[in-house]
């Protein structure tokens, strides 16, 4: 088969959809991540940043940010003809959280976006993911100008797994999240073959 394309004479190949949730804190590069690499126009829930929210809206380390995503953004890639992702970017927001247990609902697994400047605001994705254990990775926004640290200064900071997959990755840039989902399935598929193997044994 060549990439892309059945060959010839053959049915069209009906493609296996798999959701994949993108997590973290507010202006971690969520909404820019499922922007970069979605094939379709991306539907962005996105509303303008205001007075009356600024008490509860920190905007310390991102005060270029004037938008916020108050449900959710969706894009569609295709990995290969035969997968394709839906991607869901969860609200970074405290006040918008309840939505999470919705959107999660049926995730394959999730990417937790980290921004090296404010680690502690993906915390309580971190926590979300492992309670409900929906296998993740973390992927490390490498911003313009954050400040490099080992992988495991980064373990450490976020108590992470030594199973959980940490990645750097540049949510502008689509190769780059395309290499960061492409870990997500291989790590969620990972997770399924041993809780197989562990019911089998």
């Amino acid at each position: 088969m060549i990439f892309g394309r059945s060959e010839r004479g053959k049915p069209p190949v009906e493609p296996v959809t798999l959701k994949i949730l993108v997590a973290g804190g507010f202006g971690v590069g969520k909404t820019t991540l499922v922007g970069a690499v979605s094939e379709i126009r991306p539907l962005r829930t996105e509303e303008l940043l205001t007075e009356a929210g600024r008490p509860v809206d920190d905007v310390s380390g991102v005060e270029g940010k004037h938008t916020t995503t108050v449900a959710m953004d969706f894009g569609r890639i295709t990995l290969r003809e035969d997968l394709v992702l839906y991607l869901f970017g969860t609200p970074g927001q405290e006040r918008f959280w309840f939505m999470w247990d919705e959107l999660s609902e049926g995730a394959l697994g999730a990417v937790v976006l980290a921004d090296t400047r404010r680690l502690e605001d993906c915390f309580a994705a971190v926590d979300y993911f492992e309670r409900r254990s929906i296998p993740f990775v973390v992927g490390v926004n490498c911003f313009e100008g954050a400040a490099r640290y080992p992988e495991q200064d980064v373990r450490q900071a976020l108590d992470l797994d030594d199973g959980v997959p940490l990645l750097l990755c540049d949510a502008r840039d689509r190769e780059s999240v395309k290499e960061t989902l492409i870990g997500v399935v291989q790590h969620a598929m990972a997770r399924a073959a041993e809780r197989r193997q562990a019911v089998t044994t």
